[in-house]
């Protein structure tokens, strides 16, 4: 199925809409994340080890939803950049069309079904440690 200038349009407002929801949520975990959760679980002295412990753990998850929302909105520009280029919804791998329902489900896909597979097989274990 071709796409549409409906489907196009449709799949930008969504694009643009995301983008600025992760932006408020990347600014508000920012403005939260001067250890706030640490600050209030470290107020009730003396802080032991496990208390320190946990503040710990949880500003490194607030770092962690925060890197994973930029990457998102990396991703999202690359899917802008790509629209006003005239490039959208062509595989980087093979170069035919990604389907519509798939742009509808993941509008930042850069891969068909096919080749995102076989990159999925290819790279599965990339970065992952190894003994």
């Amino acid at each position: 199925m071709a796409m549409s200038k409906a489907h196009l349009a449709k799949l930008e407002a969504a694009l643009v809409r995301r983008h600025g929801e992760l932006l408020e949520e990347v600014r508000d975990a920012l403005e939260k994340s001067e250890n706030q959760q640490y600050v209030e679980l470290i107020d009730h002295a003396p802080a032991d080890i496990g208390d320190q412990s946990i503040g710990d753990t949880l500003a490194d998850l607030s770092l962690a939803l925060i890197d994973r929302h930029i990457h998102e909105i990396r991703e999202i520009e690359a899917a802008r950049e790509r629209m006003k280029a005239g490039k959208f919804g062509t595989c980087d791998d093979c170069g035919e069309q990604i389907s519509v329902e798939r742009l509808l489900a993941y509008p930042t896909a850069q891969r068909c079904v096919v080749c995102q597979q076989q990159h999925e097989r290819t790279y599965a274990h990339e970065g992952m440690p190894t003994l």
